[in-house]
């Protein structure tokens, strides 16, 4: 990770949501009620333990509290800034029946985890050596809580990412402003301390190693590889300088690689979180006039409701009902803004409803590609609409290869990807000792 990309993520943008001091987490940890059937657990998809971990902070004991957290959650530091609390475990907070503001579970869950890092407390040791080995086929979240708690039950583990860094969205494409990418990589190195995994970045599989390669080394393959590249439009000008997809030039961002210095007006094209984040990202690069594109209307986009009121608070605007026709660019290949129809209710063209958006930047976030076709010469392995298909337990239809994560999901929440990587390695475990 370059210092470059460090210093241009800690520079630019500062947390969305401010730390807490020891004393406010005190304070907001005595109001917890401590249920007996929280909701709040089962909201989670990891299902940490939260009243326990909350009433660990109010005692005194943040050490015990971060243990609560990372026995279910070995992402919890990154999962307490990126996770949308607010439609998961604050969303079910009995406070909210109770006309009170509820309890910022995130933020105290950040408070604990943030503590065993700056401490450096150690939680976890690996398990007596098995003799067995799992392959885990990319480097993001599902694989590294896979590979975590597989080392936890004594099995050999070997990554393999086709990018020179872990970590997935995480490093690349979550939001600056929720997690940098120093972050992400401090947290998976400490992950990493629990000793026996092998890291071997920049290999594909399927050119680099075959998929029968791997499963002549390993006892067991879990396939946690994410997504792919940003969808496009097929429209006139999309081959003009300034035109990115969304994931791609976050990335490019987080890594200190793009330059908006020259860059005044911005598009979105989407509606969704991936869409919104962008906005934001633009918004906190200086970037004075930032606006989305969507086809739909506000009260209809996918993202985040609470997301797109923050990027409306930031100064970003909505352009409703308007569907991309084609970039317009200038004679030397520039964008200089987007010519859209604009739509009715229904969604169908409005006559003579042709205009053009200015923009120096466009970004297209209206979704990524999936990557399941990568398994499917492996007999066995299904796709439904180029996702992996798998059961409960992260099992596919061929005998020993396992899925979790994007690949399998269509794209949810870092914690849903620990979970099934969790889950996904302790059904691994049982398969190669023999097991169902």
């Amino acid at each position: 990770m370059s210092q470059v990309a460090n210093e241009r993520s800690e520079n630019v943008f500062e947390d969305y949501k401010a730390p807490m001091s020891g004393a406010q987490a005190v304070v907001e940890a005595n109001r917890c009620l401590y249920c007996e059937d929280a909701p709040c657990i089962t909201a989670c998809p990891t299902g940490i333990n939260i009243p326990e971990f909350i009433r660990k902070i109010a005692t005194g004991n943040v050490k015990g509290s971060a243990k609560t957290i990372f026995e279910s959650n070995i992402l919890g530091m990154s999962c307490a800034r990126v996770c949308p609390v607010e439609v998961l475990c604050v969303g079910d907070c009995v406070y909210n029946h109770m006309d009170s503001p509820p309890i910022e579970i995130g933020k105290l869950q950040r408070y604990a985890t943030d503590q065993a890092f700056e401490k450096d407390w150690r939680y976890f040791e690996a398990g007596a050596d098995t003799g067995k080995s799992v392959g885990l086929v990319g480097g993001g979240p599902a694989s590294i809580a896979c590979a975590h708690e597989l080392r936890r039950l004594g099995h050999a583990c070997t990554i393999y990412e086709s990018r020179d860094v872990l970590g997935g969205l995480n490093t690349t494409g979550v939001a600056p402003y929720k997690m940098r990418a120093d972050r992400s990589v401090e947290e998976i190195n400490w992950v990493l301390e629990i000793g026996g995994i092998d890291i071997k970045t920049g290999v594909k599989v399927g050119q680099d190693v075959s998929w029968q390669e791997l499963e002549d080394k390993h006892d067991a393959l879990f396939v946690g590889m994410g997504l792919g590249p940003d969808r496009w439009l097929e429209i006139a000008g999309k081959e003009l300088e300034g035109v990115y997809g969304a994931v791609d030039f976050i990335e490019q961002m987080k890594l200190g690689s793009v330059q908006t210095d020259k860059v005044n007006r911005a598009i979105v094209v989407g509606g969704g979180n991936t869409a919104i984040d962008a906005v934001r990202e633009l918004r906190g690069l200086g970037i004075e006039n930032v606006s989305m594109v969507y086809r739909r209307n506000e009260a209809t986009m996918s993202g985040y409701s609470h997301e797109w009121k923050a990027a409306k608070l930031a100064g970003a605007t909505g352009n409703w009902f308007a569907q991309p026709a084609g970039f317009v660019g200038d004679e030397d290949g520039r964008v200089t803004g987007l010519r859209c129809n604009r739509l009715d209710a229904e969604r169908n063209p409005v006559p003579d409803g042709e205009f053009v958006a200015q923009a120096d930047l466009i970004l297209l976030a209206i979704g990524q590609s999936k990557l399941g076709d990568l398994v499917a010469a492996l007999d066995g392995v299904e796709l439904d609409w180029g996702k992996v298909v798998t059961d409960e337990h992260g099992a596919t239809g061929r005998p020993g290869i396992y899925a979790g994560g994007d690949c399998t999901n269509g794209g949810k929440e870092v914690v849903n990807a620990v979970a099934e990587g969790r889950d996904a390695a302790r059904a691994i475990d049982r398969y190669i000792q023999g097991g169902k």
